[in-house]
């Protein structure tokens, strides 16, 4: 077997024998991630489940891991998730913690979790600030700010109070400083500022002590000692699960040999009958979208049934994949002529959610389709589906309970009504449960190798994922040119093996998939694609978004006459008022679109002691522009967003309130701005 070498630790991984090689890195390296495990986890039993989880997820996800990270980052970035995972089981949790873990980790506890991941793995595992929003997938600033935070929280702890008085532009210094690692000219200033400001000092001193507390919290937590013998427990339960594997897979070789005798004789019925599946299901299953999975046997029909009120809710099937678990259901009115949804998370949660479904995804978002064959047939019958988290198990049994459905309301025509609409939402209450068998089906990725420039900017297609329910296309976007950047690109369609795919435009997301620090690796979701190995791909190209880095800063004065305009970006924008009062407002406004650089820009008012000390509120005006020049007013008439062609929205008038008594803006303070490109590039990808 071909070695697979992992530079951490010196360990080589066999193909042969990955399991073992797995479980020996992580006896070399237990105590660091004892000690992690033990910031999140509260008794022994724990701790074995914890660390039998993570070897079990490793070993399944390992062909996954790139070799230009850190084996190190990409296990402890497990391991922090599975911590979470059991941390919010309550039914793995103890009455109390273990004496030891009250005398090590008390001053821990005094923090939240992103506090306390950022201060655990900053100073007591001891890597570095991005590597740690690396693992926590934030920013640096992010961090600084968890580490800012946490040790506020300990200081507190330690009888210093809970605020500083020393000035607060110093204090994103503080970490930098004390680490050592603040740019020279940013060390020169705040030394000299430090000099000269009593109340920086002692701030800073107090800091400064706690974290050498924190230090010598490291040092103790350090001498904590793994028992004895601790893998043994966790090598036995996996030494036992390799023997239940290999027994079932003796009775699926048995029951493949019955099954192939009873497929011959299946298939001479089906020959001179006609009853096979996709047959069956053309006769008899009305939902199109579901007939097509039921005919690739990639789900059953269930039609579960519960009442309650006069209402009565049918689970027609469950479709199960690494993306996604997908119910198609049925609610009927048996009373009156009323049709009702389900939505996920308000009135509608999986009892058991914790123990068997993947919380590292998102579930995906289908609007309501009230406008198709079946959903006009009847006026109190509504056939809709839900998109539920993926399964973390194989299969299992989801117990789904429902106790509010939403009554659908037709969309009103004029905007006071369209406004009233959504204050006015109606509902059913009533209980209504399942316990719904599902089995988690699988997916095929291909490895793409392609690599172009959008704008100027380097985007890479990376992998196709086909499952069950969905086609994802993965790339990545280069994120250190200097200027610009794009945040998404949006597809028009995605043709495999001349099969054209839609996007789906709720489907794209940013994912960490821990690759290079320079590049954002984002997906998009297509429509579903079955029985196909593709061979060929083309990506149609729609549109970018971009953010342009243009900083300008206006100068405000409140006694002085307004409106006034200044130019940003090619237009001429005007600040129709500048009033103060309580709130003091400020009005700013460009209704000129045709051939406009930007579409909305980033921006700070600051006032006499800087914009920190200021709470502003905001609303806009604006208007949409589809990609034939046709405009919409969002404040005059509904506009179905989803109806447009890759509309682009301009805001027009921005309103701002200063909060507080008699605010003096000073300054606007502009960063950058915003604005999509169309795009109709056609990508030909070839298949690794």
């Amino acid at each position: 077997m071909i070695p697979v070498k992992i530079d951490s630790g010196s360990i080589t991984i066999k193909t042969d024998n990955q399991m073992d090689s797995i479980v020996e890195w992580f006896d070399q390296h237990k105590q660091s991630f004892y000690i992690l495990g033990w910031s999140y986890l509260r008794n022994q039993q724990q701790m074995e489940e914890l660390f039998y989880r993570s070897i079990i997820k490793v070993h399944k996800e390992l062909h996954r891991f790139k070799r230009e990270t850190s084996f190190d980052l990409w296990v402890t970035s497990i391991f922090i998730h599975t911590c979470r995972e059991l941390s919010a089981d309550k039914r793995l949790q103890a009455s109390e913690d273990s004496e030891q873990r009250q005398d090590l980790f008390k001053a821990l506890d005094l923090l939240n979790q992103h506090e306390r991941e950022a201060v655990v793995l900053r100073y007591i595992k001891g890597i570095s600030q991005e590597e740690t929003a690396q693992l926590l997938q934030v920013s640096v600033e992010k961090i600084k700010d968890y580490l800012f935070s946490g040790i506020l929280e300990l200081r507190k702890g330690m009888g210093y109070g809970s605020a500083f008085n020393g000035c607060k532009e110093y204090h994103k210094n503080y970490i930098d400083y004390l680490e050592r690692t603040l740019d020279r000219p940013e060390k020169i200033d705040f030394e000299i500022h430090i000099y000269h400001c009593q109340d920086c000092q002692e701030d800073l001193g107090t800091f400064q002590d706690v974290m050498l507390t924190m230090l010598n919290l490291t040092e103790k937590i350090n001498e904590f000692q793994v028992p004895g013998g601790f893998l043994g427990n966790v090598r036995g339960r996996l030494a036992e699960e390799e023997h239940q594997r290999q027994l079932k897979n003796k009775k699926r070789q048995r029951k493949r040999l019955v099954f192939a005798a009873v497929l011959a004789l299946v298939m001479g019925i089906g020959f001179f009958t006609g009853a096979f599946t996709n047959i069956y299901y053309a006769w008899t299953e009305e939902d199109q979208e579901l007939r097509a999975f039921l005919q690739q046997d990639l789900g059953e029909r269930l039609n579960l049934e519960a009442e309650s009120n006069g209402v009565k809710i049918k689970i027609k099937s469950v479709i199960a994949d690494e993306v996604q678990t997908l119910v198609f259901y049925e609610i009927e009115d048996t009373d009156e002529d009323n049709q009702y949804m389900m939505n996920y998370q308000d009135g509608v949660f999986i009892e058991n959610e914790h123990e068997i479904m993947n919380h590292a995804s998102y579930p995906r978002y289908y609007p309501p389709d009230l406008d198709s064959d079946l959903n006009k047939e009847k006026k109190n019958v509504y056939l809709g589906k839900m998109s539920l988290l993926p399964l973390q198990k194989e299969n299992g049994a989801l117990k789904l309970k429902i106790n509010k459905i939403q009554k659908w309301l037709p969309y009103p025509s004029d905007p006071d009504g369209f406004r009233a609409y959504h204050e006015n939402m109606q509902f059913e209450t009533g209980e209504w449960n399942f316990e719904i068998p599902v089995e988690k089906q699988p997916s095929i990725e291909y490895a793409l190798d392609k690599e172009i420039e959008v704008e100027g900017i380097p985007v890479r297609f990376e992998k196709l994922t086909i499952a069950p329910t969905a086609t994802i296309l993965e790339f990545g976007i280069n994120n250190e040119q200097p200027g610009k950047r794009i945040d998404v690109i949006n597809f028009d369609n995605l043709e495999v093996n001349d099969k054209k795919l839609k996007p789906d435009m709720y489907g794209s997301s940013y994912i960490n998939s821990h690759q290079e620090m320079n590049w954002d690796t984002l997906q998009t979701h297509f429509d579903p694609l079955f029985g196909e190995n593709p061979i060929e791909i083309n990506v149609q190209l729609a549109s970018a978004h971009l953010t342009f880095d243009d900083p300008k800063t206006i100068e405000l004065d409140a006694s002085e006459e307004y409106p006034q305009t200044f130019e940003y970006a090619g237009s001429t924008i005007s600040i129709d008022k500048v009033e103060v009062g309580n709130p003091t407002k400020v009005v700013i406004s460009n209704h000129e679109i045709e051939n406009r650089a930007y579409e909305s820009f980033h921006f700070n008012i600051e006032g006499e002691d800087g914009y920190e000390n200021i709470s502003m509120q905001m609303d806009s005006e604006g208007v949409l522009v589809d990609r034939s020049g046709k405009e919409y007013d969002m404040n005059e008439i509904p506009v179905l967003y989803e109806e447009l062609e890759q509309p682009r929205h301009f805001i027009t008038v921005q309103r701002i309130g200063l909060q507080g008594n008699n605010v003096i803006p000073k300054r606007l303070e502009i960063y950058g701005y915003n604005s999509m490109k169309y795009l109709d590039e056609v990508v030909k990808i070839a298949v690794d």
